[in-house]
């Protein structure tokens, strides 16, 4: 049933290989890492400055400081999709752009943006939380699981 295959084909599957090769991106786990960690501490820098700026600045309580720097980082974050920045940011730091608030923040406006020519109910409103939904979703849902399980335990007396 199986045929030998010609040296033509094996020719032509050699050659494919070497051209999957040849535009495979190659990728540097340490060095994506670092420019990760390098991305993502900009943010929380300038999220602790905000902090900082907020408390000492704005005479803030704690609180009321937290609150206003993660507004602000979100604000920051839906501007520069809007702008078609962060993009950028993502594909040089990756993780470190993506896992932070500012990331979050992004995931809800990108699909807003991209879809917005298709009009608001049917573009922005459908597909506004395509990317965050299941974070949302998923995020709810373990928190109640959490919190049934030491609702339980406080019951039977473990906590």
């Amino acid at each position: 049933m199986n045929e030998p295959k010609s040296e033509e084909q094996l020719n032509l599957e050699k050659d494919y290989e070497e051209y999957v090769k040849q535009i495979t991106p190659t990728h540097n786990l340490w060095f994506q890492m670092l420019r990760a960690f390098i991305t993502g501490g900009i943010i929380c820098l300038i999220g602790q400055l905000l902090l900082n700026f907020a408390s000492n600045n704005l005479g803030m309580d704690k609180e009321m400081a937290g609150s206003f720097c993660s507004l602000l980082l979100v604000f920051i974050s839906v501007l520069l999709t809007g702008f078609n920045l962060y993009p950028s940011i993502v594909k040089f730091g990756g993780a470190g752009a993506l896992v932070p608030i500012t990331g979050f923040a992004n995931s809800v406006a990108a699909p807003a943006v991209e879809f917005k020519k298709e009009g608001q109910v049917f573009g922005i409103g459908c597909k506004i939380f395509t990317i965050a939904g299941p974070v949302i979703l998923y995020g709810i849902f373990t928190s109640w699981v959490l919190g049934l399980i030491y609702w339980l335990l406080k019951i039977i007396g473990v906590l």
